[in-house]
């Protein structure tokens, strides 16, 4: 049968792929749509396993939060290069996955991509955008917030995104404040009871390390190596940074000064390419 310029439209719309790709399909179904979509998640699973070596370092990172604010969701999409990252269809293909994880709240990635976005599940979906777009695509990382107030923040670009959960809802500047904190000065954790005891052990014995290639004595090195953890403490824990916008306070200064019982009860931060 003799493919239309409409039934190739009505094909791309379906499916997202390229004018020829869709006439291709179309002809190969003999007109059929099921058929010729068929063809296109294949084609799709073909480029993906010839390219399933490559790296794909390139992409987004999203983050949202739901319309009352108390749960909120960042994922990341990869691509191979930064060209495909800007295409206004990727970057829309991102915002559909990551409303529907915030809508469905999926326990973790694997489970994000056996949900159902347009009919088929979220991980078929982005073996076929492989063949559509011609690079290899990735669903590389989700994580997900739920606290009494939920604040995201994408740094422009879509290489960097945040999200912080709350104690207390309440003033959303000073949720967006602490969410650009954690964006520009990129904590370990919460506060230093939040950390590791594996990382401090290491940021001890590096501080031990220090002390002793300068030559101070063995009586000295582990009240050093403390200097040194509280040091790292103050500049890598959320609560105890220095407040970007006034260095004259520390992030919990400055929470205690809008509420004396506000604080951060988690974060999630995730950056392309650093």
């Amino acid at each position: 049968m003799a493919i239309t310029a409409a039934d190739v439209s009505k094909l791309r719309k379906m499916t997202g792929a390229g004018m020829m790709d869709c006439k291709h399909a179309l002809e190969e179904s003999n007109g059929s749509y099921d058929k010729a979509v068929e063809i296109i998640r294949k084609k799709g699973q073909l480029v993906a396993s010839k390219r399933a070596d490559r790296d794909a370092w390139e992409g987004v990172v999203i983050a949202k939060v739901s319309d009352k604010a108390n749960h909120g969701a960042l994922i990341v999409l990869n691509c191979e290069t930064d060209f495909v990252a800007k295409n206004e269809n990727f970057i829309k293909f991102a915002q559909d996955i990551l409303d529907l994880a915030v809508n469905k709240k999926p326990a973790d990635l694997n489970a994000l991509k056996t949900l159902t976005l347009d009919g088929r599940s979220v991980g078929d979906l982005v073996t076929e955008r492989v063949g559509i777009i011609g690079e290899k695509l990735e669903l590389s990382f989700y994580a997900k917030i739920e606290a009494p107030q939920v604040i995201s923040y994408i740094h422009p670009g879509n290489k960097l995104a945040t999200l912080v959960g709350m104690s207390k809802a309440g003033d959303v500047k000073v949720g967006r404040d602490i969410a650009m904190q954690v964006a520009a000065m990129n904590p370990v954790a919460v506060d230093k009871t939040d950390v590791a005891p594996e990382v401090i052990e290491k940021e001890k014995e590096i501080g031990r390390e220090q002390a002793r290639n300068e030559g101070k004595p063995d009586n000295m090195l582990e009240r050093i190596a403390e200097g040194k953890l509280n040091k790292f403490f103050k500049e890598s824990t959320l609560l105890n940074q220095d407040f970007t916008k006034d260095s004259s306070k520390t992030i919990r200064q400055y929470l205690q000064s809008v509420d004396k019982d506000l604080t951060v009860t988690g974060f999630v931060r995730y950056t392309l390419n650093q």
